[in-house]
């Protein structure tokens, strides 16, 4: 006999064998005993889940001899023959290939004769929602009044283009994606079928790789079963084969990007492309990566919500201690849409390699996500120095003292603080009317269509879109009084930086940190 594809050769014959799917098997099992069986049936799911495979056991159960609990019996006449596809009684259409008005009106004629043996005549419509419009209106006059030895079973992978009045004259079974675990241990079933064997690394790794397909999950099994024929199956043999790489590369990519090391993540990808991986699949998977980051910073219990083992289960611990959840964000939102570019486009390197370095510096984002990014730099590079600084503010060297004669005055010299943190700066910005009422009238009219803002390196930026009052800031005596105010309220010396937009748009490109403070308070509120 020739050789069969393992999704070909270990495909369920009666609904004990169907994995992942007990909702849809007890409901159709309990038909069958009842005899409660309906004339069009709607299978709804995504590729591999077992559809066609249920509708083939439905239909050879219906026109079974001998059905037991768990469907046909396999061994009568009908059961071998509908097996054998001699039956004319169960008929398979490809709707992706005969989607024509005319192939329906061929299926119509043919359903008015009445089975010659058994009991019903079962049509299997795959991918019924590629049919025409015309070919669905010559299907509806037979679902509406069907002959009672027919039963329509149609299959898609896309229910949302089929037409309302089909779908409300058919019972509909959604196919759920299939578990991981479920698939690992139908993988470790047939090994064992075939005398083979396979670490359970290597196996739950397929799985997470078939994404919810069973049949995919057969696929890649078969491929890297294949490639080291007669030889345990390990987990770096499976990534060798499906092109995929170790969680060690995710650990290091994430470290670069959490020190905002650009030499580090381009060096990752280079890495990658020398061992031949594929860029598309490692973006995705380090996507994944992030998913399961992002579950270990904000779930009290990760339980079974991250699948992988103690060690680096133990990285994401300490990489969640690091990052804010707002980074993470950032990072799948960036790496989500540079997945559908990677699709279309011709140097995946270079598209990965920009994507990263976009992480690497949220300067060049003007977000909220990457605002956040930015505070969090700046905390991280003023840490040792916030350390370092005592609580109270410094005094200056006292100026010089008046002549004899009292000709002189003292100079009087600004109290020197120590030197303000993104902390401060959020608490000036906070408390930004506090700091108005601490100047003069001039200066706090002139403040009223201010965009208060970030920069890289600390700075308080006081954005204008009117050049005359972007310059009467820039005068040292007026920025002194503002700092004095901020310096009076957090006992902090902070810095300035005087910004000119010479339009509105300009002007909108800098995130505003009073409304950012307050969406936070809302959301903490919440």
């Amino acid at each position: 006999m020739s050789y069969q594809a393992l999704y070909r050769k270990y495909r369920p014959r009666d609904f004990s064998s169907v994995k992942g799917q007990e909702h849809i098997v007890t409901t159709l099992k309990n038909q069958l005993q009842a005899d409660r069986i309906g004339h069009a049936y709607l299978f709804c799911g995504t590729r591999g889940t077992g559809k066609t495979t249920v509708a083939k056991i439905f239909a050879r159960a219906v026109n079974c001899e001998n059905p037991g609990p768990e469907g046909p019996c396999g061994q009568c006449a009908m059961c071998q023959a509908i097996e054998n596809q001699n039956s004319m009684n169960v008929v398979e259409i490809d709707a992706a290939s005969n989607n024509r008005v005319d192939d329906i009106r061929q299926v119509i004629d043919e359903v008015q004769y009445s089975p010659a043996e058994g009991r019903y005549k079962v049509y299997i419509i795959d991918e019924v929602h590629m049919l025409s419009v015309s070919a669905f209106n010559a299907l509806l006059k037979t679902l509406e009044e069907p002959p009672s030895y027919l039963i329509f079973i149609l299959a898609t992978t896309e229910a949302h283009k089929i037409p309302l009045t089909i779908l409300s004259r058919c019972q509909r079974y959604d196919f759920k994606r299939i578990g991981v675990e479920t698939i690992a241990g139908r993988l470790k079933e047939l090994l064992d079928n075939e005398g083979m064997e396979a670490e359970e690394r290597a196996l739950a790794y397929i799985a997470r790789q078939a994404d919810g397909a069973l049949r995919d999950g057969l696929s890649l099994l078969e491929q890297c079963v294949s490639f080291y024929f007669g030889e345990k199956l390990t987990y770096e043999r499976t990534l060798k084969v499906l092109g995929a790489v170790d969680q060690s590369v995710y650990h290091e990519l994430m470290e670069a990007l959490v020190k905002n090391c650009v030499e580090g993540v381009v060096d990752v990808v280079g890495k990658v492309v020398e061992q031949g991986k594929d860029l598309t699949q490692f973006t995705n998977e380090f996507i994944w990566y992030l998913r399961n980051l992002l579950v270990v910073k904000t779930a009290e219990e990760v339980g079974q919500l991250v699948d992988m083992s103690r060690e680096n289960l133990q990285e994401l611990e300490k990489y969640a201690a690091e990052i804010e959840v707002e980074m993470i964000f950032r990072y799948i939102r960036v790496l989500s849409e540079l997945a559908n570019e990677m699709r279309y486009g011709s140097n995946k390197r270079v598209l990965l390699e920009v994507a990263l370095v976009r992480l690497c510096r949220p300067q060049m984002e003007q977000d909220y996500e990457s605002l956040i990014n930015r505070l969090h730099n700046l905390e991280a590079i003023n840490e040792e120095l916030q350390d370092a600084l005592s609580s109270g503010a410094f005094s200056a060297a006292e100026g010089s003292r008046p002549s004899e004669d009292g000709a002189a005055p003292p100079v009087e010299k600004r109290v020197i603080r120590p030197e303000a943190v993104p902390e401060d700066v959020r608490d000036v910005v906070a408390n930004w009317k506090q700091v108005l009422h601490r100047l003069n009238p001039v200066s706090r009219s002139m403040l009223n269509e201010v965009v208060l803002s970030v920069s890289e390196e600390g700075k308080l930026i006081l954005a204008f879109s009117q050049m005359t009052t972007a310059e009467y800031f820039r005068r040292e005596e007026n920025q002194t009084e503002i700092l004095e105010a901020a310096g009076q309220l957090t006992g902090k010396e902070i810095q300035i930086e005087v910004r000119y937009a010479e339009s509105r748009q300009e002007l909108n490109t800098f995130p505003e940190l009073r409304n950012i403070i307050k969406n936070v308070e809302i959301e903490m509120m919440d």
